[in-house]
Order: structure tokens, then sequence, then C-alpha cells
């Protein structure tokens, strides 16, 4: 009787799905396109966990990534190696790149593979505008924070190659001189292990492969395995949209604009309470992305000198040193080669948001300057050269009529009534006038 009780206590929590139980042969897939960041290292990490305890037969990541975060990757890998489920890599789609620390991780994979029409390679650490840290054996770098972050790199792929039986020789390279090869290269000299068409295909020829997982062989079954696609929640998919150089950068200089619209133009509301959420916004960025202190330095003089020109006004002088000091330090603010391979895209980013904001800044310069040359058409002082008649005699005190209407005046001497008059100054609500040629 007991063995029947648990017996179908067993069958109805398969029939449940209950968590930790697996209820048929599957492999988690985990989809990246983009940075590798401390959000995507830590979506990765969590299904590597949850793949290990719901008994999935693999964890599939496809990857599509320009680099990321030394940090990030190295949390990754660490996690891979130390994983207890076979993690198959598989460079996806055609046209995807496995570059800089999408290299690492696709060499620390059980299986490695790649779709026809992808590359792999340019592991080297990057300085200011995205320039490579790759060089030739005879050149000498300078740059001491360059060479010691590729020093501990080299090293670093080194260990992840050997453990995993690849290219050694390669891997080095990769880092060292930034060398890139397509998928086919990459199987001739055993960087990776296959090239497959799609995923179907991937799990065909991964099937009934023998590798070491946990320091014991294991062999692959996946060929009967359905596919999980775990994808992040809404809020980590903001996180991992928000942890990009050029996001951020756009995003601080849409949030400058706002305010400094909202403040030349109070009330309009829109302008101010966008800029508020894009600077809100970048601010999340740079909680995820690691950043310079002297480029955050130039970001906040820029900044500075920009809300100057809204109470200083400098027709708009300020303000094109205050963007000008803006790109600079963005520029600079996430060039940190010893921790991350992002840059800020010169060219596509920061190039036309510069373009942008100079034309932005210049047709303020000359619509406020050509205001100034201009006869003033509102306001007492627009009445000054009026010219209108006396309704009163004026010795010196009396009423004029300027301009539709009537005002107290005061004449510099006497003056008729019905005389001609000309408007001198304003003084408070009255007005100083002289006798003018012309008569009404």
């Amino acid at each position: 009787m007991r063995r029947f009780a648990a017996a179908l206590v067993g069958l109805t929590l398969l029939a449940a799905g209950w968590p930790g139980v697996a209820t048929a042969r599957h492999v988690n897939v985990i989809e990246i396109s983009g940075s590798i960041n401390p959000v995507s290292s830590d979506h990765i990490q969590r299904v590597i966990e949850m793949s290990e305890a719901d008994g999935a037969a693999a964890v599939l990541i496809e990857m599509d990534t320009p680099g990321g975060l030394v940090s990030a990757t190295k949390d990754i890998i660490q996690a891979m190696l130390n994983a207890t489920v076979p993690i198959i890599v598989f460079v996806s789609p055609r046209g995807a790149w496995a570059a800089s620390a999408g290299t690492f991780i696709t060499l620390a994979a059980h299986v490695a593979a790649m779709a026809p029409g992808t590359t792999i390679g340019a592991a080297s650490p990057v300085g200011v505008g995205g320039g490579s840290g790759g060089r030739g054996e005879d050149e000498e770098r300078n740059d001491v924070s360059l060479e010691k972050s590729e020093q501990v790199l080299m090293a670093f792929i080194e260990t992840i190659a050997e453990e995993r039986g690849r290219n050694v020789e390669w891997a080095v390279s990769a880092v060292r001189k930034a060398e890139a090869i397509t998928e086919d290269k990459a199987l001739e000299i055993g960087v990776i292990d296959l090239i497959a068409e799609d995923r179907a295909d991937l799990l065909a020829q991964v099937e009934g492969r023998e590798v070491s997982v946990a320091g014991k062989l294991q062999t692959v079954s996946v060929a009967d395995a359905s596919l999980r696609v775990v994808e992040m929640d809404p809020l980590t998919k903001l996180f991992n949209f928000l942890a990009s150089p050029d996001i951020a950068f756009i995003l601080g200089m849409a949030g400058l604009l706002g305010l400094y619209v909202e403040f030349q133009s109070p009330g309009l509301i829109l302008p101010g309470a966008l800029g508020v959420v894009c600077l809100v916004l970048a601010g999340i960025a740079l909680q995820i992305l690691p950043f310079d202190w002297v480029g955050l330095l130039m970001l906040l003089l820029g900044m500075g000198l920009i809300v100057t020109e809204i109470f200083v006004p400098a027709f708009g002088v300020l303000f094109t040193l205050g963007i000008v000091c803006f790109l600079v330090g963005g520029a600079m603010v996430f060039d940190m080669p010893e921790v991350n391979d992002l840059s800020i895209s010169f060219w596509p980013v920061v190039v036309p948001v510069a373009l942008g904001f100079a034309i932005f800044a210049g047709v303020v310069v000359f619509a406020v300057g050509r205001s100034n040359f201009r006869k003033q058409t509102a306001g007492v002082g627009e009445l000054i050269g009026l010219e209108g008649r006396a309704t009163t005699a004026l010795s010196p005190d009396g009423k004029v009529f300027v301009r539709g209407e009537y005002w107290s005046a005061r004449a510099e001497e006497d003056v008729a009534e019905g005389q001609a008059v000309e408007v001198t100054s304003v003084d408070g609500l009255r007005l100083r006038v002289r006798a003018a040629a012309s008569r009404f």
C-alpha cells in the first residue's frame, strides 16, 4: 500500500510538471544578441543553474555579440566550466559574430558550433574610439593598462582553450593580434567542433558526442529533446537594452536637450518630462556599465556649462562649449580596456549627435543674434521713437495719445494741445516726450 501511494504521488508530480521533476528530455535555450554585460551574464548563470535543477539534457546558448565586460565574461565562463550539464554554444544566425568576449564564451563550451557565414575572434582589449588592442610581435605598446589587460586575457583564454582541448595557439593570437576567422577556418584549425545550418542540424550532429562535464565523461543525448527558450523577463530585457555605451550616451544627450528646451520655454512639460526620463535611464545604464571618472567629470562639466547658459544667456556659446565637453567626456567615459571591450561608436553615434547639436546651437545663436538687431515690437520699450499727439497741454505734465492708448506724459518743454509729440523714454507708467515736427 505504501509503495502504491508513493507511486501515485510521483505520477501526480510528473503530470503537474512539479519544479525539479523532469517531465521529458529537453534542452534549455538562451538567446544572446548584443553585448555581454552583468544583465546577460546573470541570465546565463541563472539558466545554467535552472538546467542543473530541472534535469535538462543540455543548455544551448545561441550567440551574436560584439563583446562585453571582462568581469561579466569571467562570471559566465566560471559557471560554464563548473556546470554539471553539457553546454553548447552556437554562433548564429548567419552573419553573426562571436567577437571579443564571445570568443572566450565559445571556447569555454563543451560543444562549440557556428552557423555558415559567421565569424569568431578579435578578442583584444580596445581603447578610445574602439581601436583594437591587437598588435604585431615587434610592435611596442605604450599604454600600460592595455598591456596588463592583454597579458591577463592571454593567460585566461589559454587556460580555457587547454581545458576544452581547443587550438591554444590561435586562441592566444585572437587576443594578442586581434585575429578573427570564419567558421570554415575555425573548424579546420580546431577552434570549434562543428558547423550547423540550424538548431535541428546542430542537435543531430551533437547527438552521441562524448564530453567532459565536471571532470566526468558524459554522452550528450539531445536527439529527441524538446527546445525550451528561456526568455528574459521585461525588466531584465530593459536593463540589457540599457547596457550599451551607445544607448547610454544617446539617452544622456537626449535628456539634456529635453531639459534645455523645457527651461528655455517653461510650461511645455513634455520636453522636460522626457528629458528627466532619459537621464534616469542613462543613470541606470551607468550603474550597469563600468565608467572612467575623468570622462564622467567631463560630462558633468558639459552639463554645468549647459545649465549656466540657461540662467546666464551667452548667445549659445556656453551651450556649444558644454556640448563639446559632453562629447569628449562621452568618448572617454567608457574607455576602460582592462575591464570592458565595449566603446561608443564614434562615426555612427558620436559624430551624428555632435552634428545635430551643433546645428541646434547654431540655430539658437542665429535666432538670438538676429532678434537683437530687430526693432522692438512688443513691450513698453517699443514706444520709444513713436509719435502721437498731446490730448492736453503739456506744461510740462499732461496727457498724450500714442499707439491707440492714452498715457500720462511729461514734456521736455511746453507742448500745445493737439501738437505732435515723440516719445523719448518710458518712466514707469509715464512717458517722456518732446514736440515733433509733424502735426495732426
